[in-house]
């Protein structure tokens, strides 16, 4: 487990509500595009960052973090381990206060440099699975 429940909970509720979605598209069968509807729904502002650069959920997108022009609180990585370290160190770049690799995303590596850079981080779990646990 990559992430405790306090940890958990503290990027959820406690350092805000910008959240970059890296891998969200226009395509409804991802999963991304459900994940960011639950954190919509739940009050965050979602920023779609894909290499398409798509409007979704009526969002500008971008085509990297680098390219969004305003602050970011929490990364939430849609890309397959092999590139979810690069995204990590992006969002530790841009100023991000937190990293959320989704499901199934791990690089080890990339978590402890993102914790030494003094961000929380949270891999191998779902933001829409633990919202609505919070109650």
């Amino acid at each position: 487990m990559y992430g405790d429940e306090a940890t958990v909970r503290k990027i959820l509720t406690e350092l805000g509500d910008t959240w970059a979605v890296v891998g969200l598209s226009s395509n409804r069968q991802r999963a991304a595009y459900g994940v960011a509807e639950v954190l919509r729904r739940f009050g965050k502002r979602v920023v779609p960052v894909h290499p398409k650069a798509e409007t979704v959920h009526g969002e500008r997108g971008y085509a990297s973090l680098a390219d969004v022009p305003f602050d970011v609180d929490v990364v939430d990585v849609f890309v397959n381990s092999e590139l979810a370290g690069p995204v990590a160190d992006e969002a530790a770049a841009k100023g991000a206060r937190a990293v959320w690799f989704q499901l199934g995303v791990i690089d080890e590596a990339a978590y402890e440099r993102t914790r030494a850079r003094g961000l929380e981080m949270v891999m191998d779990r779902c933001p829409a699975i633990e919202i609505p646990r919070l109650g």
